[in-house]
């Protein structure tokens, strides 16, 4: 469904926009992601609305795969968030552990605390942080919204069941332009 509208109190998300998962072959050019979600994030700031940087560390406590569980160590750099993006100083900064944004952090908290209402989504891979993310802001309550042009993922398949099947039922999609567009 198209992006009709815009709440007043819109925060954007984005995902896993971070060194160690930028650099891994994707869909769609990772670098357009980057481009558009810091586009994005450009808008949001200068309407004073928040920006949300994600990024994931290790993995899920009690699971036993990835590569600091099995022996390996990612670069030192693996999940710093892009430079394209910042983080800048009034950005939020969560890190999480698990798939989704919301599980085992405060990003509820802190987009409550902004008196947020809708999330503007972002970020890599389509199918799993992204899409784990909607599900969760649409099960707390917010309104959802995905820049579909913003978003890629490692699986064609994948990424495209996520962007025609889940994402328009979890609220609306548009492209990068149409959502700042919306934004005025």
């Amino acid at each position: 469904m198209t992006a009709t509208t815009l709440d007043p109190n819109t925060a954007l998300v984005v995902v896993d926009l971070q060194k160690g998962i930028v650099g891994l072959p994707t869909v769609h050019p990772a670098a357009d992601v980057v481009e558009r979600s810091a586009r994005l994030a450009d808008a949001f700031r200068a309407k004073g609305l928040p920006v949300v940087l994600v990024h994931v560390v290790d993995g899920a406590p009690g699971r036993t795969e990835g590569p600091a569980r099995s022996g390996g160590r990612p670069p030192a750099d693996w999940a710093d968030i892009v430079p394209e993006l910042g983080p800048r100083e009034d950005d939020i900064v969560v890190t999480k552990r698990t798939w989704g944004a919301f599980h085992g952090t405060d990003l509820d908290l802190r987009l409550r605390r902004h008196g947020v209402t809708q999330v503007v989504l972002t970020g890599v891979a389509t199918s799993v942080g992204v899409e784990s993310t909607a599900r969760a802001a649409h099960e707390h309550g917010y309104h959802v919204t995905v820049a579909t042009d913003a978003v890629t993922d490692m699986d064609a398949d994948a990424h495209r069941n996520s962007v025609e099947k889940i994402f328009p039922r979890l609220g609306e999609t548009d492209t990068t332009d149409a959502i700042v567009e919306l934004l005025g």
